[in-house]
């Protein structure tokens, strides 16, 4: 069995699923994909299981009843693949602002390199970002401060969600505990790992903004992620995380 699974949630993807499932199932290493898809009202899910056939045994769905945030999505995704007894188990969005061609260095950082996260970051040399704007980006990276600040984490970009996790990070995290949803989900992953004490490693990529389809940020997943990171440091504090 293949050890590693590429987690992709969705919602409304359809402009961009077929190409990012053949660019991840193109790689050299024989990578599975586990779409989590929200119910989309473009069908998304109606496109992958067509391209299951093409691709048995390495394209799976999971078809969820409406849209439950892309933290549960995850978690749901995080317990299909360690059912599954995966090795191996990565974050990615849908819309190419990860590059699938990165997956293997993030393999790599954890196969061959120690890491038990390792981080496709946009921000530990510098800040590579394609065609965002400068206030996004601004945003984004003094977001990253902030939450060095507050949780003491060294990570360059706490908000990324580009990932490859061993499976042990996953089976040790109480994953039923997990409640945000948002960049304060990607935020929170991290910090348990960080106080579980696993080797976290930044592998540096270069972030592009999608071209097809819509950004799912708001104004809530903003400040969910603001409040959060408090949230998340006073429960450490006082022994409830």
């Amino acid at each position: 069995m293949n050890d590693c699974i590429v987690i992709i949630p969705t919602y409304n993807e359809i402009e961009n699923i077929e190409s990012i499932i053949r660019a991840v199932l193109s790689q050299h290493k024989p990578f599975h994909v586990l779409i989590i898809d929200d119910n989309s009202p473009d069908h998304t899910a109606d496109k992958v299981a067509v391209l299951q056939s093409e691709f048995e045994g390495r394209l799976f769905l999971e078809k969820r009843t409406g849209k439950l945030g892309l933290g549960t999505a995850y978690v749901h995704g995080f317990k299909w693949a360690l059912e599954r007894k995966y090795d191996f188990v990565f974050e990615m969005d849908a819309d190419f602002s990860h590059n699938p061609n990165d997956l293997e260095k993030l393999y790599d950082a954890c196969h061959f390199g120690g890491s038990d996260l390792a981080i496709g970051s946009r921000y530990v040399t510098g800040v590579n970002v394609v065609n965002w704007p400068l206030a996004r980006v601004l945003m984004s990276y003094y977001a990253s401060v902030y939450v060095r600040f507050i949780t003491g984490m060294k990570i360059h970009d706490a908000t990324a969600g580009f990932i490859c996790y061993k499976r042990t990070v996953l089976e040790t995290i109480e994953l039923d505990k997990i409640k945000f949803v948002g960049y304060a989900f990607q935020i929170e992953m991290k910090y348990r790992t960080f106080c579980k004490k696993f080797n976290i490693t930044e592998v540096p990529i270069i972030f592009t903004d999608r071209t097809k389809g819509q950004s799912k940020m708001s104004s809530a997943i903003f400040k969910e992620a603001v409040l959060g990171v408090i949230i998340l440091r006073l429960k450490k504090l006082f022994n409830t995380l």
